[in-house]
């Protein structure tokens, strides 16, 4: 059997997935309680607009109590729909009194200067052609960006938010380095790697930066209120656009910096194969958790990252398009080659019948109660 070099000497603490109600896929800390096959359901936003008259636009995000209402709006939906599901908390602040979803996979952009575009049935987008220029990217500082607006309303929010309900509950959706570059320079991020890397370490310096300083300030300011959470998961959806060899070069000294930052650590790769990617996803400290896609070498995932908690997404149009058949010999698939995993159910879409995820989630606890027994 092939062997490793170990990631750290400081115990791996694991993350699981989890996605709040309404927001995009996030990671909370695994508490010894998931299952073997935990699975792991979200819904897009047109979900709950066309089902429960949610409307998603500015106000859902900047202002708590009204975002309060219709996460209970939300909620018993879910509870009414999906009684087996075990997702939600039933009689909790966590999934309603929370930061989570505010302004989507944006926050980092949007604190960079980059406005959004809201919509009353899906979450904030970047307004398109509004991307950093070159002379713009040279004159960032990190200081003057968090010390800017955006913040300042961030954390009245969390000031509110202590007042109503006590703690303050909730993850922001920080993502990774290289995604928050993509979504400042666009297309122009892959030509500074090649023609001015220079450019390109200085806006990943600053981002890393920013996202390290906010996070850790947001995290103590909640568990001032009383939520513990010192945790970060990079969001690397973009990394399989650069070859594992530059990933190393440029991407991986950042997320080694972000990993070291915080008590917990994880990686998530989006739907793709993290085949190509785990030799040198194997050097980052503390990884207590990993998703990929279902093409990754699963297997191999288990062997390399026996301590972390690892994950499949499983795409949302397969959901809602395989047979019942198909989506059970996935299902077995995960489990024999990955299992304890997680099962990430995420977008699903308005479209996708209530029973296909009924069915969906039956046979992953009939799998895994079938083999259970068999132990």
């Amino acid at each position: 059997m092939a062997t490793h070099p170990k990631q750290t000497s400081t115990p791996v603490l694991q993350l699981r997935n989890h996605i709040p109600i309404s927001a995009g896929a996030r990671r909370e800390p695994e508490d010894g309680t998931s299952s073997p096959m935990r699975v792991s359901l979200g819904f897009e936003p047109a979900w709950f607009h066309l089902r429960c008259g949610v409307d998603f636009s500015e106000r859902w995000h900047r202002d708590p109590l009204y975002r309060y209402q219709t996460l209970e709006r939300m909620q018993r939906e879910l509870f009414r729909a999906f009684p087996e599901a075990g997702c939600w908390r039933s009689g909790s602040l966590h999934d309603l009194a929370t930061l989570s979803g505010c302004y989507g996979s944006c926050v980092i952009p949007h604190l960079f200067g980059v406005p959004l575009r809201y919509g009353a049935d899906r979450w904030p987008a970047l307004e398109p052609d509004m991307r950093l220029s070159l002379q713009e990217v040279e004159q960032l500082d990190a200081d003057r960006l968090l010390a800017g607006p955006f913040v300042e309303a961030l954390f009245e929010q969390m000031e509110t938010m202590e007042r109503e309900w006590g703690a303050i509950y909730g993850y922001l959706n920080w993502q990774g380095v290289l995604n928050n570059a993509f979504q400042l320079r666009g297309q122009d991020i892959f030509f500074d790697l090649l023609d001015r890397p220079e450019v390109a370490d200085y806006l990943f310096s600053t981002i890393t930066q920013v996202m390290i300083r906010l996070a850790q300030k947001v995290q103590q300011r909640q568990r001032e209120s009383g939520f513990s959470v010192n945790h970060f998961c990079v969001s690397n959806c973009t990394v399989n656009m650069v070859s594992p060899d530059t990933y190393r070069e440029f991407l991986f000294p950042y997320d080694e910096r972000i990993a070291l930052a915080f008590e917990r650590f994880g990686v998530h790769t989006c739907n793709w194969n993290v085949t190509p990617y785990l030799d040198v996803l194997r050097q980052l400290p503390k990884v207590g958790y990993l998703d990929m896609g279902m093409e990754s070498d699963m297997a191999r995932v288990r062997e390399m990252f026996p301590h972390a908690r690892r994950a499949v997404l499983y795409s949302p149009v397969k959901l809602q398009e395989a047979s019942v058949e198909e989506i059970a010999a996935d299902m077995a698939t995960i489990y024999h080659q990955l299992a304890p995993c997680d099962v990430v159910m995420a977008d699903i879409q308005y479209s996708t019948p209530d029973q296909r995820v009924k069915d969906s989630l039956r046979i992953c606890a009939e799998l895994e109660n079938q083999n259970l027994s068999e132990i």
